[in-house]
């Protein structure tokens, strides 16, 4: 009986997760579901985030060296108020980007314009919506996702921007359900790891700072920001904590950020969460130790807008550029600006953290050629009319705010290609597919196949579920300069060929859908599912998916189809895993493809897959199970410490996505890594070289003293407002507004001691952690201890492209089944064979150690494994 009681128990908890309309589920992860390293596994009120100070200060370390020189000679000839401008955005809506700092006009140094989004440049027009981060994972090509990367850059910098707010690595993706999980890659850390590297380099390459966001364990939109969640009609005090243990924080989601820096990211985005109960932007240990220490991290530290919680805290703890500047939107307050200014002329913050905060900000400017590649910022973020106030919110200067500079550039065949080669073929039952173009009578269902009658852009933000979904909602879009809709291709794709085509595209005409499907001899069903960034609400979804379920009616839409049509194809256009129903094994329905957020060309590029113009190569970046209980973990959607903080334990470790399918002994209806193609391929000849490689050596030895980048004088005389600046409302100034630094501040706890800790002024050398030493961390963790090749071979009838996938099996108590390290996407002519290379780091093999603070590899036995999925895997060897 207590066994039957436990049962219910279980089954109440799962059932409560159905949104955030019923009780709540004590955390975010199900029962059954923990991981069995006991430090997972720990109390939420016992979560918490050790101080570690003071923050490294950047030293110019692996090829950032030429930018830190220079970056120092320039901030060395700044004032005070100048290096504080550097630092402090001037406010929401004071200028033309959605992020802007303050200018050197005395040095001819403009202030930075900081943009979203990761798929293309938001608010603005002329500009290209590309696939999203989702797509580019399913392509498992490192080349498109760097031409995607590079693509983007370019067009951010013709536009004038001088940062792009993206890539994204949190939310990793840890439940389904979480709503940005589509602007990052994918639930597993290596894959999203090694495009995020890609995207970085492409975006920098192209003379834009990369900002890859948002640091760390970022991963639901639910009580994201206190004021934000009391609009949905909750009240809290405080953001969500993450908590999550030091093994899991280190080999999940600190993993695809270490690539990030060693790929070198000129920027990060600390995030709105707290981690183990300290807010993201002032948290000590993961951005001091983690990302400054161990990293080794040279570029800087924005906020996520109005991520900011204190001003003398956050700077201690390393943060370096405050956006957008205000404490809230348009508010005129700032924690920094004037108060950091003041900061410094009290010696709570110390001269030289201010010198390393600008420091990091010029060199990354540096790093990346800014000083060669920028121009003139030429578009307005609130506005797309051609005159208007430069200075939005006060409504002042007015004047030319947006030239409509086009900078889509020859990218349209590039999305199309990317869109193409991240189509995931998950069924095709006896081959019905690809279509022919002369099949008698074709017909095309669904809203998600049609547009949005309010145009592509008609929902700011893509705040709504209209027509065919090319992207989710959020800050994370682009305005589309247009969008393809698959019932536009494919019906000239048919009429090209003097065919019968016909559509409906309200999924709710079931009289009309039955009577059309019952004439076609192929029926194209699409659906789709859609999530977004927690400010909007589509649906009575806060950002967050309430449930896995396809959206508008469409498991009814496929039915109706199905039922007439005995070569029914269903293309879905979503975010992340759906629930599929039977879908899997109904006769009916001959072929399913997951298309996910392809972009501008959508349609054109779904065409291309459907009528064989491309082979399907791509694969799943997630799984697909069967119930949403069966992926482990989940979102929090009430609160579960009334007002405080709500409190999501990660206590299922490491377990995400297909390494919890694994633990549990779970089949997933189509495993992660999974795809189809129109050929077949065969896998043999696995081969293992061990290389000689030394031992792994910590770290040793002490940083320089911090260095003071010229001289502070302590007459507040001197930082006065100027008497030739005429004040626009509401924006944020560096400036004093009289001699006495207490009323300068405007804080009643002025002067109360405790508010710096214990060693953040200290400047002198600091002791080098074991695992830091370059970019990315402990640069002998990437020696390639193995090479590995095997044979992969067409063994169909046409060109294919195939993407073979390396798994680790790292064989202690606590780990994973398998962990995904290395693929390759490869092309194969039919009867041809290529060899599949592979490197095996030692980061790979390493699992981190707690105690030592450093990677070891066990002694557990490790295992590689060859395969075209995660859970096909024919060909193995013993790592020895």
């Amino acid at each position: 009986m207590q066994w039957l009681a436990l049962v219910a128990v279980a089954a109440r908890l799962v059932n409560a997760q159905d949104g955030n309309t019923t009780a709540p589920f004590p955390n975010a992860t199900y029962p059954n579901a923990t991981s069995p390293n006991p430090a997972a596994v720990e109390s939420p009120g016992t979560a918490f985030s050790p101080p570690y100070y003071p923050s490294p200060w950047g030293s110019g370390s692996g090829d950032w060296a030429n930018a830190y020189e220079r970056a120092r000679t320039f901030v060395s000839q700044l004032t005070l108020p100048e290096k504080v401008n550097l630092t402090t955005g001037v406010g929401w809506q004071s200028e033309r980007c959605v992020g802007e700092t303050g200018a050197i006009p005395r040095l001819g140094f403009r202030g930075l314009c900081l943009q979203d989004s990761p798929l293309g440049v938001r608010n603005t027009d002329y500009n290209s919506a590309f696939p999203a981060g989702v797509n580019v994972a399913a392509t498992f090509d490192r080349g498109l996702a760097y031409a995607r990367g590079q693509a983007m850059g370019q067009e951010h910098r013709g536009k004038g921007v001088d940062v792009q707010l993206g890539p994204v690595a949190g939310p990793l993706g840890r439940s389904p359900e979480g709503g940005r999980n589509w602007e990052g890659f994918s639930p597993d850390p290596a894959l999203t790891g090694i495009m995020m590297a890609r995207t970085i380099e492409g975006i920098q390459d192209a003379g834009v700072i990369a900002c890859a966001k948002h640091y760390i364990a970022n991963e639901q939109e639910h009580f994201r920001q206190g004021p934000e969640s009391t609009g949905f009609g909750f009240t809290i005090n405080d953001s969500l904590s993450s908590n999550v243990d030091d093994t899991t924080l280190h080999e999940t989601y600190l993993w695809p950020f270490a690539d990030a820096v060693r790929a070198g990211v000129g920027s990060i985005m600390c995030s709105y969460n707290q981690i183990n109960n300290s807010y993201g932007c002032q948290n000590s240990y993961t951005l001091n130790k983690l990302l400054k220490g161990e990293l080794d991290f040279q570029g800087f530290v924005m906020s996520d807008w109005q991520a900011q919680h204190s001003g003398i805290g956050s700077a201690l703890a390393g943060m370096d550029m405050a956006m957008p500047g205000d404490v809230l939107f348009n508010t005129g307050t700032t924690f920094w600006g004037t108060n950091l200014t003041v900061a410094v002329l009290n010696g709570t913050v110390p001269q030289w953290r201010l010198d390393d905060m600008a420091t990091r900000i010029v060199a990354a400017w540096y790093y990346v050629g800014r000083d060669q590649s920028q121009v003139p910022i030429n578009f307005d973020s609130w506005t797309i009319d051609t005159f208007g106030f430069r200075h939005f919110f006060a409504e002042e200067g007015y004047g030319l705010i947006n030239e409509h500079v086009d900078v889509r550039d020859e990218h349209a065949p590039l999305i199309r290609q990317i869109a193409s080669a991240s189509t995931v073929l998950l069924k095709n039952k006896n081959n019905a597919l690809p279509l022919t173009g002369n099949e008698k009578f074709t017909a095309a269902f669904g809203s998600d196949a049609g547009s949005n009658p309010y145009g592509p852009n008609g929902c700011p933000d893509r705040g709504c579920d209209n027509g065919t979904l090319a992207m989710g909602w959020g800050s994370g879009t682009a305005n589309f300069p247009y969008l393809v809709t698959p019932e536009i291709a494919i019906q000239n794709e048919v009429l090209s060929n003097n065919g019968v085509f016909q559509s409906i595209t309200d999924n709710f005409a079931g009289m009309q859908i039955q009577a059309l499907a019952a004439q076609a001899s192929v029926a194209i069903v699409f659906v789709n599912a859609d999530s977004g960034e927690g400010f909007i609400n589509v649906d009575g979804n806060i950002g967050d998916r309430n449930n896995l379920t396809i959206w508008q009616g469409g498991d009814v839409l496929i039915q109706n189809v199905s039922a007439q049509c005995n070569n029914t194809i269903v293309v879905m256009h979503t975010v992340g895993p759906v629930l599929l129903s039977n879908y899997t094994e109904h006769p009916n329905i001959t072929a399913i493809l997951w298309a996910g957020l392809p972009g501008e060309q959508s349609g054109n590029s779904i065409a291309d897959v459907l009528y064989g113009r491309v082979n399907p190569g791509a694969k799943l970046p997630f799984t697909l199970g069967a119930a949403r209980e069966d992926y482990g973990t989940d979102i929090l959607y009430i609160p579960n410490e009334d007002t405080g903080a709500p409190q999501v334990s990660f206590t299922e470790g490491n377990f995400i996505d297909y390494r919890a399918f694994d633990k549990a002994g779970i089949d997933p209806v189509y495993e992660f890594g999974f795809g189809l193609s129109y050929t077949t391929f065969n896998y043999s000849n696995l081969q293992v070289n061990k290389l000689n490689v030394g031992p792994y050596s910590p770290t040793i030895g002490q940083t320089s003293a911090a260095p003071v980048l010229g001289n502070v004088a302590n007459d507040t005389a001197q930082y006065l407002f100027p008497s030739n600046l005429s004040r626009v409302p509401a924006y944020i100034y560096p400036y004093l507004n009289g001699t006495d630094l207490q009323t300068d501040a405007n804080d009643p706890d002025y002067g109360i001691p405790g508010f710096v800790p214990a060693g953040s002024q200290d400047a002198s050398p600091q002791p080098l952690l074991a695992a830091a030493g370059a970019p990315g961390g402990n640069p002998e963790l990437y020696d390639v201890l193995y090479q590995v090749t095997a044979t992969i071979t067409n063994t169909g009838s046409i060109p294919g492209e195939e993407v073979p996938q390396l798994y680790i099996s790292l064989g202690g108590p606590y780990d994973p089944n398998v962990v995904l390290r290395n693929f390759e996407r490869l092309s194969i002519q039919p009867g041809s064979s290529t060899t599949f290379h592979a490197d095996i780091t030692r980061r790979d093999i390493s699992n981190w150690d707690t105690n030592a603070q450093n990677w070891v590899i066990s002694s557990s036995p490790k295992t590689v494994y060859v395969g075209s999925s995660s859970r096909n895997l024919p060909l193995s060897a013993a790592l020895s």
